[in-house]
């Protein structure tokens, strides 16, 4: 059985991509490890305040009491999905989010990550930007984030972006096993610009390699390779874009709101952020 990671501070944006969790989970026969994370007071250790422990122990307890008052509502949640036999557990952790999702990576032997992705501030502005950014390469797990305006439809059309490398075949035939099991087919985007260099023998051997399989591919020549994917996301009626990560700041900036403010009608929806093989 697959373990997935679902970071959540219980915020709106958590709870949508609760959803998308409870369904992946479903897709790949995984279970969820619901993990939340809170900060503790940070102190000079030659000055230790004598209530210190005291506050320590409210403040965990503070959390471990909201914990148990949420837990029941994403409950509901997968009752009301018919999806309560997903099994759920739960960690609690203090100090840095990140340093603790690379912890439970390690610890539970995590498969997949799944979490909310939002442009709000505070706990949640860790999941915009650099931040989830970060994520995505510290860890060796691919990342499912979910933005607050992509509600869950059901997977048809999975996109994927390919330089043709070798060693994004790796990653391709992981997306043809998610959509083989929800009967979807995959898309294939490789934006050609002027300083591509892959030719037409390579695209046909992949085309070649995969002709027994629900892929197809597409070639467009263009400089403006993130318009260019977003684009493609909406004229193609993408459900889900997966994308191999080798550059932190482009998987930040595609749906950065400056660029998706530019181009009209774009539908924001679930990135899998994919390592390289």
């Amino acid at each position: 059985m697959k373990k997935i990671l679902f970071p959540t501070d219980f915020s709106e944006v958590a709870n949508n991509a609760f959803v998308h969790a409870l369904e992946f989970a479903k897709l790949v026969n995984g279970e969820l490890i619901l993990l939340h994370t809170f900060d503790l007071p940070v102190v000079d250790n030659q000055f230790i305040p004598e209530n210190y422990y005291k506050i320590f122990d409210s403040i965990q307890l503070a959390q471990f009491d909201m914990f148990k008052e949420e837990i029941p509502k994403l409950r509901e949640i997968a009752q009301k999905r018919n999806l309560d036999h997903i099994k759920l557990s739960h960690k609690l952790m203090d100090g840095d989010l990140i340093y603790a999702i690379k912890s439970a990576v390690n610890d539970e032997k995590i498969d997949f990550i799944v979490m909310g992705t939002s442009g709000s501030t505070g706990w949640e502005s860790f999941f915009v930007g650099s931040n989830t950014g970060a994520v995505v390469t510290t860890v060796d797990v691919p990342v499912l984030s979910v933005p607050i305006e992509a509600k869950f439809a059901k997977i048809e059309i999975i996109g994927f972006t390919t330089r043709f490398r070798e060693k994004d075949k790796a990653a391709l035939r992981e997306v043809i096993k998610i959509a083989k099991k929800t009967h979807a087919i995959v898309k294939c985007l490789y934006v050609k610009t002027n300083k591509s260099d892959v030719s037409d023998a390579i695209i046909n051997e992949w085309k070649t390699e995969f002709e027994n399989e629900p892929v197809q591919f597409s070639v467009t020549l263009s400089d403006h390779v993130k318009e260019t994917i977003l684009d493609f996301v909406s004229h193609k009626n993408i459900d889900i874009l997966a994308m191999i990560t080798h550059k932190r700041n482009f998987f930040s900036e595609l749906f950065n709101p400056s660029l998706t403010q530019k181009l009209a009608n774009i539908s924001i929806v679930p990135v899998l952020a994919m390592h390289e093989g």
